[in-house]
């Protein structure tokens, strides 16, 4: 079904395309394409087919019945996003770019990806596609997130370690951006969330908008009173709330990575924090900067929300106020992780988990004829080697020496 997109260069004062003069005509060339594509039926044709067959859409609606009666107060409902291929949302905007490369006749991928969900995206659109890729990951979630490395390795992408800098996601989107700007005539970048220079706020948000409008047909007859989401650049929380935007209601809750506590470099909240203004890799938003304007250090028990920015649109709607911004600490979120877990049988992605740790403080405050949508932007898999050793931490370490000792007597 053709949907009638909003394009914006900018979202009130936040947005823009402040980049180098060398990526002027590659992202002219993208928007044109983006707006041709989402007004050709014979796209969105291709496109809702490839979400059914190979994505797995219409994800389920969950009925947390539990978690809603142990908590009391309203009905916790969850949407499993983490039920789509690839274990996340990020394949939805994965699949919207991929073809329009195709269509545009690119014939190289190449992407950036902190928690690991969007290059396994990638890497996952690129086998079947048959486009090579390339994605770009700061060293230290590579460290952290060695099952998604090895994901994206398995479906034939070249995972390039970025050293540089806090050797995190926004090192990794500088030398993504540095690659496209040497090699845009036959290379799509394919942006995993809702940031940068436009259109990529747009063309993500539209890609991933299939949740959201899901929501709305799977919550008729519920009177929903909060959408609760994770936030770190904004892909999943953006695409969550679009059909709602322009309403009064349901209250929508972004929820930031709360970290360690307060203080700069101790956590990623931008929107409920220290964030100010600024131009960074190619937009205008808050980002976390110190007073010279260089982006300062975050921390966030998940690789996905340690990003020093918010995407342009977000920051827009929490000036205005029509989303609200929360936080959770680390240990909210894994506690937010054992109790869905031991509850309904689901385990969060640690990302996931800031917005279920919000959603399980809220719901007691409800009435019990109001529901609670959260929004499960990913499954926990990927995240067994940092959640296990805080969880469990002695049988885990116990079962990696075993696994060591067992190597390194097979190499003798």
């Amino acid at each position: 079904m053709p949907v009638k997109p909003v394009y914006n260069d900018f979202f009130g004062p936040f947005g823009g395309r402040y980049v180098a003069e060398v990526l002027r005509a590659p992202l002219d060339e993208l928007e044109a394409a983006f707006k041709s594509a989402m007004a050709d039926p014979a796209f969105l044709d291709e496109l809702a087919l490839v979400q059914k067959e190979y994505i797995g859409r219409p994800t389920p609606m969950l009925h947390a019945r539990n978690a809603s009666k142990i908590l009391g107060g309203a009905q916790i409902y969850v949407k499993l996003e983490g039920l789509a291929n690839t274990g996340a949302h990020k394949i939805n905007n994965a699949v919207g770019q991929i073809l329009l490369a195709r269509r545009m006749g690119k014939k190289r991928i190449i992407a950036e990806t902190g928690a690991g969900q969007h290059g396994v995206a990638t890497a996952a659109v690129c086998a079947k596609f048959g486009f090579p890729c390339t994605v770009y990951m700061g060293e230290v979630d590579i460290a952290r997130q060695r099952p998604n490395v090895y994901l994206m390795e398995l479906y034939g992408a070249q995972v390039v370690s970025v050293k540089s800098g806090s050797r995190t996601l926004k090192d990794a989107v500088n030398e993504a951006l540095r690659d496209w700007a040497g090699s845009f005539a036959d290379t799509h970048y394919l942006l995993g969330s809702a940031l940068g220079p436009s259109p990529f706020p747009d063309m993500v948000r539209e890609f991933q908008a299939v949740i959201g409008r899901e929501v709305v047909e799977q919550t008729r007859g519920l009177d929903v009173a909060a959408m609760i989401a994770c936030v770190g650049g904004g892909s999943n929380s953006i695409g969550f709330f679009e059909p709602f935007i322009d309403a009064k209601t349901p209250r929508l809750i972004g929820v930031e990575a709360g970290g360690r506590g307060p203080g700069l470099g101790e956590n990623a909240v931008r929107m409920g924090g220290d964030a100010r203004p600024g131009v960074v890799q190619g937009y205008k938003s808050y980002f976390l900067l110190d007073d010279d304007g260089q982006v300062q250090d975050t921390h966030s028990v998940s690789a996905g929300l340690d990003y020093a920015g918010i995407g342009p649109q977000l920051a827009y709607l929490g000036q205005t106020g029509r989303v609200e911004f929360a936080s959770a600490l680390d240990t909210e979120v894994i506690d937010a992780v054992k109790f869905f877990a031991r509850n309904e049988g689901v385990v969060f992605a640690l990302e996931s988990a800031h917005a279920g740790a919000v959603a399980i403080k809220l719901a007691p405050t409800l009435p019990k004829d109001k529901a609670l949508v959260i929004n499960m932007s990913g499954r926990g898999d990927k995240d067994i080697f940092i959640s296990a050793k805080i969880i469990t931490p002695e049988p885990w370490i116990g079962f990696l020496r075993r696994e060591v000792e067992t190597y390194d007597a097979g190499k003798k």
